[in-house]
């Protein structure tokens, strides 16, 4: 074998897509029902927008992303998330020019150097969403609804809705300075990790998975304690509107998000029975990254989820898939002589809107019966050339095995007729 795919890539394949395919159409659907349209970003940008976007203090761009230079010296990025992509299609394309707030999901790969491990790969499958132009703590809420109601209509269950504040500009200031107070006499305890948040980006010291650092962190700071009376009045609707909504959810004063640009609400969703990594989603606000980007003060909001979390989080409470779209008609030749005839009238079903396949092995009659059953075709068609001559073919009905004579000229609406 030439190599081997990439560490922490994964192959899906043509047995397994059928889960995709379900947990993307789910989203779709959500996602029109709460009025947000779709938008297919690029797979790489700019290297800056990522930079700017997400600080350059966070663990993605330190230590995570996919960078290189392009043949015309560009230092170009995979796209490690999709908000900020989302941010500069909102500028770019003027659409901060027209009817607010603009409401866009998408779906699609995302890279990540990172530690693989279970639910967690190098390149990895998110569906989100982002709106624009709206400070409305209802909007807030109803985002949150939707990765509920997403989740939910996913037939998951022991999710838990974690929310909390992260201040804005005016107000996090403060909880930068009562965090260093609160870590300087251990400072030298801390992760290294941690060590160079203290001085960087000392809300992530909230955020830290090391037991030592989780331990020394005990009764520090939260941002709720340090909120300004904007800020708290925003949070308190939020609440408000989740109550409204009927969302079940829990204030974690700790929650912090790894990316800088968040303001205001932050939330995760977390489920059991994943492994270390519980968080099946999570997402807030970042009402200054339209600024930050280059564009006009923009309030936005958004969220992100995994799907191969997802689907480890479906696998361990055993909810089992939609069946996999069969192969309708399996048409098989008794004879060499029939097997022209074989071709165009696989092509006539293929025209009639229905999935259909043929033998391509020169296998026997007999082998042909047993691989419309491995395919698990709804219908066999058994075309024999003294049959053909006569007008007529063979159905055989695979899932009660009952066998049919049927003229050509109404083989194809028998079959429409019987799927129905």
């Amino acid at each position: 074998m030439l190599t081997n795919r990439p560490r922490g890539t994964s192959d899906i394949l043509p047995a397994d897509i059928h889960k995709w395919y379900y947990l993307e159409d789910t989203f779709r659907q959500v996602c029109h029902q709460y009025g947000y349209g779709e938008i297919r970003l690029p797979i790489f940008e700019h290297t800056e927008l990522f930079v700017r976007g997400m600080g350059d203090t966070t663990d993605v761009v330190e230590k995570e992303m996919y960078t290189f230079n392009d043949r015309g010296g560009r230092s170009i990025t995979l796209r490690p998330e999709g908000t900020a992509g989302a941010v500069r299609a909102y500028l770019e394309n003027n659409l901060y020019a027209g009817p607010q707030p603009v409401k866009m999901y998408y779906l699609g790969p995302m890279f990540r150097y990172d530690r693989p491990q279970a639910g967690r790969y190098r390149q990895f499958h998110q569906v989100g969403i982002e709106a624009f132009g709206s400070h409305d703590p209802g909007l807030d809420a109803e985002i949150m609804a939707l990765a509920m109601d997403y989740y939910t209509r996913l037939g998951l269950s022991g999710l838990c809705l974690q929310v909390n504040s992260v201040g804005c500009p005016q107000c996090r200031p403060v909880l930068r300075q009562r965090l260093q107070e609160f870590f300087a006499p251990h400072r030298e305890e801390l992760c290294p990790d941690c060590q160079s948040r203290y001085h960087r980006n000392p809300l992530r010291l909230l955020d830290c998975k090391n037991e030592k650092c989780q331990s020394l962190g005990q009764g520090a700071p939260s941002a709720l304690d340090c909120l300004c009376p904007e800020c708290a009045a925003h949070f308190a609707a939020v609440r408000h509107q989740l109550d409204l909504l009927g969302v079940s959810y829990q204030v974690n004063p700790r929650l912090v998000r790894g990316l800088d640009y968040y303001t205001h609400t932050a939330f995760e969703i977390l489920v059991g029975g994943i492994g270390a990594q519980s968080a099946i989603g999570g997402g807030g606000r970042y009402n200054g990254l339209v600024e930050v980007c280059g564009g006009p003060p923009t309030p936005g909001i958004g969220f992100a989820l995994g799907l191969e979390r997802i689907i480890l989080a479906r696998e361990s409470q055993g909810l089992p898939w939609p069946r996999a779209r069969q192969m309708d008609v399996y048409v098989a030749v008794a004879d060499a002589a029939a097997a022209d005839r074989a071709v165009r009238l696989l092509t006539e079903l293929r025209s009639a809107g229905l999935a259909a396949e043929r033998d391509y092995l020169g296998r026997s009659l007999k082998a042909q019966m047993k691989q419309a059953g491995r395919l698990e075709a709804a219908f066999t068609v058994i075309a024999g050339s003294q049959e053909l001559e006569q007008g007529r073919v063979a159905v055989k009905e695979m899932s009660t095995g009952e066998q049919h004579t049927v003229p050509l000229e109404q083989l194809v609406d028998f079959l429409q007729g019987r799927m129905r």
